[in-house]
């Protein structure tokens, strides 16, 4: 499972949700400025149930894009030696964006939102406990996007679903994901090959 490292704009957002990154998948840096002497206890409090899995990075200098020059650092030196890093930018500032394009183009897995519960693993740990119709929507809509996996037997299916839902369904829970699926007709079998809806007969 890939680690997901959540890179912390504080000079520009203040997460109240830190709590949600209580998982070990997580790796949390927290990009503090310069002038900022003082933090709220509530994220004080929040960074150290995170333990080791959290830490602080204080900005040694000031000037415009500083601590944004930092958190593309850090990126970097991550993703030189994690290949399977997966990189969140916790910010506002719409200037991270072209950062984040050319990760992409150079195949580091990167994004930016707003809020910490935007975090798309942590979407995929809270659909794990939604309804069944629900996951079954979800995992439609992961498997329609473009250059999606499809899986071709039900046993590389069930590992996608898992991964889909990073590991936090019982095996249970994907057999019926499938069996909804193959219910309402969006899979189908030809012999032992599963065959998708939306492909030509």
């Amino acid at each position: 499972m890939k680690t997901n490292y959540v890179m912390i704009d504080m000079e520009n957002v203040k997460p109240d949700n830190l709590n949600l990154l209580d998982r070990d998948l997580f790796k949390v840096f927290l990009f503090v400025g310069k002038n900022q002497t003082k933090l709220p206890i509530a994220i004080v409090k929040a960074v150290q149930q995170l333990g080791p899995r959290a830490q602080y990075v204080e900005i040694s200098g000031t000037g415009h894009n500083a601590l944004d020059f930092h958190i593309a650092f850090y990126i970097g030196r991550i993703a030189a030696t994690d290949k399977d890093a997966f990189f969140h930018i916790i910010s506002n500032d719409t200037g991270f964006d072209p950062l984040i394009d050319h990760l992409k183009q150079e195949h580091v897995f990167a994004d930016r939102v707003a809020k910490i519960d935007e975090i798309p693993a942590l979407i995929q740990l809270k659909m794990a406990s939604k309804p069944l119709s629900e996951r079954m929507s979800f995992v439609k809509e992961r498997m329609l996007k473009p250059n999606a996996s499809r899986p071709r037997t039900r046993k590389t299916l069930s590992s996608h679903i898992a991964a889909m839902l990073l590991k936090a369904v019982s095996d249970e829970d994907i057999s019926n994901i499938i069996d909804g699926l193959f219910k309402d007709g969006w899979i189908r079998e030809n012999g032992k090959r599963i065959v998708y809806s939306d492909e030509s007969r």
